[in-house]
């Protein structure tokens, strides 16, 4: 909504006033607590203010009768503002919009009180009032948006040999691995948002049997052509499998792996799809110029990047790629929204041993931003939720009465 003011009290000196608005939500025992301050326009006593955004909650609690109070101020610059007056109105009469009806009288209750002839200290107009629903990630869930799950991991040297404990690969017999524990954690919970439970999973930075070439996207389950796994079980066996047969190699490419999913991404722009690509990785990165690129590119696509750093390198890089300080960029193009997120996995390693209640925290950490860059691609294509089906009722059998 947007407001002005008329005719304002002059309360400077020198100069004309300096007027802000301050709303007020009441409370159900009476008291009233702040939720918005306007700018300050600065030496007039006919300000416009800028229009402002307010969910209906912080406003007046989803109550449409409630009183919202608004205290119109002078702005002074050592924080002494002198109040002008104070008008009330409720979301119902504000949603009526520009009109009549909203035109407040601005009222001083001290000089009311003292003078015959004090009408009022100035008026504030509603300019204008727009509602727009929210809309939950759990709507376009509900509407039939699916989301895809894409399994990464980083099979290079770097790792260190599987065969060894100190390996962040160690094939352990009697527990999991760090990269076995980021899969499970952050894969049981996706996994609940994709219908079919058919999770492609990559390997990148290895030597392939028979000849020894090098890959920086190979199916973990040995089939290019088709690299679904069913659900993360799937994902678990095929992984170990890959580490008895491929040669831990390099160099550390991410590139490869996020233009894979960007090609399917790319293929369905119409909010049906959204694509989810985990990696996990020891944070040691050969491409940063080209994945920096490919993430760019693909901040305009339906999908998401969560990183997953193992081990105890340093991972300023993976940092830089997480974009939540400074944007990603690359070549002077800025990444169109924020779709990287990176937790060190290091950070959830439960000291007491405690793995159920570290793993759940990462996965809260993990899909964190999930559904706000999901909704940041769907608010800006303009791409509403599909309405939910009805709920499910099983059919009645209708009984044969037999004469």
């Amino acid at each position: 909504m947007q407001f002005c003011a008329n005719k304002l009290d002059k309360k400077d000196f020198f100069g004309k006033s300096d007027p802000f608005l301050v709303f007020y939500r009441s409370n159900e025992d009476g008291s009233f607590t702040i939720c918005h301050k306007t700018e300050v326009v600065k030496n007039t006593l006919n300000p416009v203010w800028q229009a402002f955004k307010i969910s209906v909650r912080a406003l007046c609690n989803g109550d449409y009768d409630r009183t919202i109070k608004v205290e119109v101020y002078d702005w002074d610059r050592d924080g002494s503002h002198d109040f002008i007056g104070e008008f009330t109105t409720s979301y119902r009469e504000l949603s009526r919009g520009q009109s009549q009806f909203n035109v407040y009288e601005v009222v001083n209750p001290k000089k009311k009180g003292k003078k015959k002839k004090y009408t009022n200290s100035g008026t504030v107009t509603l300019l204008s009032f727009l509602v727009e629903t929210e809309v939950s990630f759990l709507d376009y869930i509900k509407g039939g948006t699916q989301i895809n799950f894409t399994v990464a991991i980083d099979f290079t040297a770097s790792n260190g040999n599987p065969a060894q404990p100190t390996s962040l690969h160690y094939m352990n017999p009697y527990q999991l691995n760090a990269y076995g524990m980021a899969l499970k954690a952050v894969g049981e919970i996706v996994q609940d948002y994709d219908s079919d439970k058919m999770f492609p999973a990559l390997g990148f930075g290895a030597k392939l049997p028979p000849d020894g070439r090098i890959s920086h996207e190979f199916a973990l389950n040995g089939n290019p052509q088709n690299p679904y796994c069913d659900g993360i079980e799937g994902v678990m066996e095929a992984y170990y499998r890959s580490l008895k047969s491929v040669q831990l190699y390099g160099p550390t490419n991410f590139a490869p792996v996020i233009n894979h999913v960007a090609r399917y991404a790319s293929s369905v722009k119409d909010g049906s799809q959204y694509f989810v690509l985990l990696i996990v990785t020891d944070g040691v990165i050969s491409d940063m110029a080209q994945t920096k690129e490919s993430i760019v590119n693909a901040s305009k696509l339906p999908m998401s990047i969560i990183i997953v750093g193992v081990g105890p390198a340093e991972f300023d890089a993976m940092v830089e790629l997480d974009g939540d300080d400074v944007r990603v960029s690359s070549r002077g193009k800025y990444a169109e929204r924020d779709i990287v997120q990176f937790v060190p996995f290091r950070d959830y390693i439960d000291r007491s041993g405690n793995h159920i209640l570290s793993m759940a925290r990462l996965a809260k950490d993990v899909l964190a931003e999930i559904p706000e860059q999901f909704l940041s691609y769907m608010r800006a294509r303009g791409i509403k939720p599909s309405p939910a089906p009805p709920p499910y009722t099983p059919p009645t059998h209708v009984l044969q009465t037999q004469i």
